[in-house]
């Protein structure tokens, strides 16, 4: 294992096994060419690229090949779209394939950036983030599957026309096969898909991305066919009577719990006909008092028969989870040597810095796994798991307990301030229930995150990780009214459906949960009325709610609300737009405080490092290396050793030798060497490239792109970058 001190350098290093050069696994049916013409590179998801004319010797020669500006234009205001470009796109047959902040699709000449077409989808769709897109074809027909909003396009990949044969005039509706209780209505509710499916023949499966509160549309898995869009089959993620797992929850939890989703997107093993993924957390985060048990499919890797649904297995990795540790990222696929032995294995990495790696055929683990007592001291009501599961090797990627030790010491100021508030919320275990008091945590925003990581064929993983800890601070919903505190309609409405993101002080935190304050000076009335009803980004559809409720919602926020306080309402504990079913499924505790645990300058509050990159020989469960990803440059002038940042966006291995990654906050991307860790190359992008690399190759030679649309609380970017070398 590798040790850092306080600043992030490298003391020393444990090394497993030697690169396994011999051992050329991924290879086949789930390889890369001089293409990239998958989400992760190939279904395997290995965001690895077998082309070498790009390397270690000749890495500092790359320039910028071409620029392609995807940016919207500023509306009539000169306001623009506050939307990064989270994109992987694709490559096949030299076109480039790619989505622009606002979502519209398009195809470039892979050599020269030059725009082939571009598609714009209904304006009546919601603009959430869209990190890739799907490519199919049978003979001539050659298609592209995309996700804006609720809808799934399937578009010409020729013409970029809509294929109107495909579902109803071009696009399938993701709100299909969801509905499972004819009081719950999903309809209205939030379902996108931020992360593009996969496709098994004819088959097209994708998860979704739902709400995260007592409003969360159920998360099922559901399979389309690519030429007619129709709905093929939908395995339930919040099982149903009769079905395995139904017993791992209250009665009927089906009707009203939602979530359980697969946001992350999936890995697809050709040969087998298997598909592979995992699975979020249900509604709602942080507090289970109405869904007593294990919690079925919730927090699982898992492995479905990918033309039929059916399960194979399933690897739970959270038992009732209070904390939101979904899966973030796509599984890996790739083939180890254990004990002598070749292994087809399943990697997945997780919010809290774990690695699991799993047979590919069983779903058992290929590493030691301890299932370990943890506190089941919960809420009232609730009923925490009392085992977790703490894999032995890979050792996690971070830390998991947030120590005295561990007090940030940037300056005498910033510990002292941190300290206060560390002694206030200290909390001993990982898995210690939310409470009114408060805990302290790792797992949101990192460890892993949705970038993914990257795999080269001889079973070295690299993954950036982000090492934050976010403190967190329960409170009964109704505690106002219980006090006797008046409560207007508007306020009614903002507890049960904003505070638990947003905190009952609407003060946020930072880009992922902005403040509210003063929203009517940033947004209009109209602008705030479309994001309740549509979403953006993080943020789910209210669509539930009425015109009436939104309209008081509104009023609150922008502080216009008249008439008498209604104590009544916040006491009933539920929204006024809940049905006799009780949907929207209320929880009787929400998160008070959901924010990062930040300095007085709002740098973390704990020592460096704070994002880091990893690479593990998986093949022993050995780290090779451990290096600071990214640095703070004011930091970084006053002599404080690189500290490492957040970083949004995956890695790309080489077999050049190197490990391509951008998604930190100074908005470089880098290549760092395969073998050492150290940074080889950089780039100044002009916005963030809060993306994953690629690479392929056109004309003999060899290119690397990536999307710099900024965001995330910086300056907003909107272009493709490619390199290529001198």
């Amino acid at each position: 294992m590798i040790r850092l001190d306080r600043k992030g350098a490298i003391l020393g290093l444990v090394v497993g096994s030697a690169f396994a050069a011999s051992m050329v696994t991924g290879e086949g049916p789930l390889s890369t060419g001089k293409d990239w013409p998958n989400y992760g590179g190939n279904k395997a998801g290995n965001r690895y690229s077998p082309l070498t004319q790009i390397n270690t010797r000749n890495v500092t020669n790359l320039q910028v090949a071409w620029m392609y500006d995807a940016a919207e234009k500023p509306d009539a205001n000169g306001r623009r779209r506050d939307r990064a470009i989270q994109c992987q796109p694709i490559v096949v047959d030299g076109i480039l394939y790619g989505t622009t902040p606002d979502l519209n699709l398009f195809a470039l000449k892979a050599g020269t950036g030059e725009q082939l077409w571009r598609f714009e989808p209904s304006r009546n769709d919601r603009r959430n983030s869209n990190r890739g897109v799907v490519y199919w074809q049978s003979g001539t027909d050659k298609r592209i599957l995309y996700t804006v909003g609720s809808s799934l396009y399937a578009i010409n990949a020729a013409t970029g026309e809509s294929i109107s044969s495909f579902g109803t005039d071009g696009k399938a509706d993701l709100h299909e096969g969801l509905q499972t209780n004819l009081d719950h209505d999903v309809s209205k509710l939030s379902v996108n898909a931020t992360s593009p499916g996969i496709v098994y023949q004819n088959t097209f499966i994708i998860g979704s991305s739902v709400s995260e509160s007592g409003d969360a549309a159920p998360g099922h898995i559901r399979a389309f066919d690519v030429v007619t869009g129709k709905l093929k089959w939908v395995f339930h993620t919040i099982p149903q009577p009769g079905e395995l797992g139904y017993d791992t929850w209250p009665k009927d939890a089906y009707k009203k719990i939602g979530a359980v989703n697969n946001w992350s997107g999936m890995s697809l093993d050709d040969k087998r006909g298997v598909v592979y993924f995992g699975t979020g957390s249900p509604a709602s985060d942080f507090y289970g008092g109405d869904r007593k048990g294990q919690n079925l499919f919730a927090n699982c890797i898992m492995a479905l028969e990918a033309e039929t649904g059916k399960l194979k297995w399933y690897y739970q990795t959270i038992h009732h989870d209070l904390w939101d540790r979904d899966h973030p990222c796509p599984p890996n696929l790739i083939t180890l040597n254990r004990n002598g032995k070749r292994v087809d294995a399943v990697v997945q990495t997780t919010k809290d810095g774990l690695v699991y790696v799993l047979d590919r055929d069983k779903g058992t683990s290929l590493f030691p796994v301890e299932e370990r007592k943890v506190p089941i001291n919960g809420l009232p009501d609730e009923h925490p798991w009392p085992t977790q599961k703490y894999p032995i090797k890979p050792l996690p990627l971070n830390r998991q307990v947030y120590t005295e030790a561990d007090i940030t010491d940037l300056s005498p100021e910033a510990h002292a301030y941190v300290k206060e508030r560390f002694l206030q919320l200290k909390t001993n275990n990982k898995f210690a229930p939310p409470s009114e008091k408060g805990t302290l945590l790792f797992g949101y925003s990192g460890g892993a995150e949705w970038g993914g990581n990257a795999i080269d064929p001889s079973g070295i993983l690299y993954q950036n990780v982000n090492e934050e800890p976010w403190e967190l601070i329960m409170t009964k919903r109704a505690d106002l009214a219980q006090r006797n505190t008046p409560v207007t309609a508007g306020n009614a409405l903002y507890i049960a459906n904003c505070a638990a993101c947003h905190g009952q002080d609407r003060r946020g935190s930072g880009p992922e949960l902005p403040s509210l304050i003063d929203i009517g000076k940033r947004r209009s009335v109209d602008e705030i009325k479309t994001l309740l009803k549509t979403g953006s980004g993080r943020m789910p559809s209210f669509g539930h709610l009425s015109d009436k409720d939104r309209d008081a919602l509104i009023s609150f926020l922008l502080n216009t609300e008249t008439g008498s306080p209604k104590v009544a309402q916040a006491s009933t504990n539920t929204p006024a737009s809940a049905n006799k079913s009780g949907f929207p499924y209320v929880p009787t505790y929400v998160s008070k405080v959901w924010q990062r645990f930040t300095d007085k300058e709002g740098y973390p509050g704990i020592k460096p490092p704070w994002g880091t990159l990893n690479a593990i020989d998986l093949n022993t469960g050995d780290y090779l290396w451990r290096v600071p990803l990214g640095e703070y440059p004011e930091l970084a002038k006053k002599g404080i050793p690189t500290t490492g940042t957040d970083s949004y966006g995956g890695p790309l291995a080489t077999a050049g030798g190197l490990v391509f990654i951008a998604g930190t906050k100074d908005e470089k991307i880098r290549a760092f060497d395969k073998k050492t860790g150290k940074v080889v190359w950089e780039y100044q992008l002009p916005a963030g490239g809060f993306a994953t690399p690629i690479s392929y190759e056109v004309n003999g030679k060899q290119y690397i792109v990536i999307a710099a649309g900024g965001g995330r609380g910086q300056k907003l970017g909107g272009n493709y970058i490619a390199f290529v070398l001198k």
